[in-house]
């Protein structure tokens, strides 16, 4: 019997935890009582392993985190040492991208395993309804008990997508009527009287502050609770895989007050500001709290760092609770661990803020992975590869792991291939893209880790960075003459890359100038795209 369909009495008491209603419909559903399976994966000719070592999988997410706020990334300053035990006892993907770096791009990447030209979202939008192959219905095919806790980020919003349960926290976000996540729920069974936006800093804002309430009621630790609380109780005989998904982060830049004084403000990195990056400089005065670009000065500028750094040592501080609690339950040799984010968040890198552009702070993520010692590849661990792994990549990795086939459809591989050594049929470098957002930009990258080249289609302009002797992007070689041969190689490769796509981006071997927003690609399922 599958107890993670069957699971009565440990849904119930993994509810009764909650103080709230199931997610995902009603309880008889939620407890499992019909059959949550999705015929879709055996379409593409996936079955269930039939080996009895699976492993479990634990999906960590966060949003918004830079790939350089991490200890084991290089970090100096930032404190994050249950993160780095990962990393010691696994991997460091050094050259993790966001191929569409804002929160609904990036997740569609997750569910699909496509690049975003294939799962149709190359901006952001509203996330597709259903995809003909998603993560969470190809590991409950496999056997898996699929179970979800934090911020997802799709529409609807109580969709199971193929999770056998999940409890929500979407911040303030409510796309689908009388939608109130399951955080919101348990925050008003537990202070009815208080406001769970009382510290009064918006989604999007540049501004810091400390918490105002009490700590356990910040989401962070609501998240990190469930989860716990999940590990603690979990009775199945089949693997699960639990997706643990903050919201931070992401702003508001809001820890509580302790981890703000665990950093010195002048201890905080400035930001880095390219050659070429005056176009950026203007913003409003007085400045907007939800600007994305604008010279706010160093010191303010260090002022939001200090809180994000913050912020990222609370959610470390709680991973920390969530692997203790898998250690204490003996499944942890047993459990293979990854740990990536969605995208970055400049913090005023080039005078730019939030996300969607194709510079480091924005793009590049943050990507651990730690596997069973029954997979043996020991001698791996604590290392970092340099290959370019991407958003992509999570889904074939979560079917090597489980033991399933992967299908040939998907762009992304399997990160395990690294780990095995085997690098040799590795892709040279990733593509990058994103669709007008705040202003008229839209932009295709590529990157190999050592150069970046990026072409806006707007107005044609080009930039190609040295990220190897350049990591900061401050120069930008395009116009170099020295450098000519290595724009026109990476200009080529661009050409290759979007041939597939024809008009109005390629015209005769040429990149092509578009003045048109286009949001959704030919493959995205259209009565989403239109809704």
């Amino acid at each position: 019997m599958n107890r993670c369909r069957q699971l009565k009495l440990t849904r119930r008491a993994f509810l009764k935890s909650t103080l709230l209603a199931p997610a995902g419909g009603s309880l008889k559903r939620s407890l499992g009582m019909v059959t949550l399976t999705s015929a879709i994966p055996k379409a593409f000719g996936l079955e269930a392993a039939t080996h009895q070592n699976r492993p479990n999988i634990l999906y960590l997410m966060t949003d918004q985190h830079r790939g350089d706020c991490l200890g084991c990334a290089g970090n100096p300053v930032i404190k994050t040492p249950y993160l780095d035990s990962i990393a010691k006892e696994g991997v460091v993907f050094s050259g993790a991208y966001s191929s569409t770096p804002s929160c609904t791009p990036a997740r569609s990447a997750i569910l699909t395993g496509l690049s975003p030209w294939h799962h149709g979202m190359i901006g952001y939008g509203r996330i597709a309804g259903e995809y003909p192959f998603e993560l969470p219905g190809a590991l409950q095919d496999a056997g898996y008990c699929v179970a979800g806790i934090g911020k997802m980020h799709w529409y609807p919003q109580r969709r199971l997508r193929g999770y056998h349960r999940i409890l929500l926290d979407e911040s303030g976000r409510v796309q689908s009527p009388g939608f109130v996540s399951d955080y919101r729920l348990w925050f008003k069974e537990q202070t009815p009287d208080l406001d769970p936006d009382a510290t009064g800093i918006g989604w999007n804002d540049y501004r810091a502050k400390a918490y105002t309430l009490p700590e356990r009621l910040h989401p962070t630790a609501w998240t990190a609770d469930r989860a716990v609380d999940f590990i603690e109780k979990y009775e199945g005989s089949e693997p699960f895989m639990l997706k643990v998904s903050f919201a931070r982060p992401h702003s508001p830049y809001d820890p509580p007050q302790r981890f703000i004084d665990m950093y010195d403000e002048d201890d905080m990195p400035a930001p880095v500001v390219g050659d070429w990056a005056a176009q950026y400089t203007p913003h409003d005065d007085p400045p907007k709290p939800s600007l994305w670009q604008g010279d706010l000065g160093f010191r303010k500028a260090r002022e939001s760092r200090r809180a994000y750094y913050g912020s990222i040592t609370f959610i470390d501080e709680q991973i920390g609770r969530i692997l203790a609690a898998l250690k204490k339950s003996g499944m942890d040799e047993n459990t293979l661990i990854i740990m990536f984010s969605d995208h970055g968040d400049m913090l005023g890198d080039h005078h730019l803020w939030r996300k969607t552009y194709a510079y480091e702070g924005s793009a590049k993520i943050p990507m651990l992975l730690r596997w069973p010692g029954s997979m043996g590849m020991d001698h791996q661990r604590g290392k970092t590869l340099p290959q370019p792994v991407e958003l992509r990549d999570v889904l074939p990795t979560f079917l090597d792991a489980a033991g399933v086939p992967i299908p040939n459809h998907l762009d992304g591989k399997s990160m395990l291939e690294l780990i095995r050594g085997n690098t040799k049929n590795w892709r040279p470098f990733i593509d990058l893209e994103h669709s007008m957002c705040y202003n008229k930009e839209h932009w295709n990258a590529l990157t190999d880790g050592e150069f970046k080249y990026i072409y806006y289609a707007y107005d044609g302009r080009e930039e190609l960075f040295d990220l190897a002797g350049d990591p900061g992007e401050l120069h930008n070689l395009a116009a170099e003459p020295a450098h000519k041969n290595t724009l026109l190689k990476w200009r080529r490769r661009m050409v290759e890359h979007l041939s597939e796509r024809g008009e109005p981006f390629v015209t005769d071997g040429k990149l092509t100038i578009r003045k048109e927003r286009m949001l959704y690609s030919p493959h995205f399922p259209k009565e989403t795209a239109n809704s």
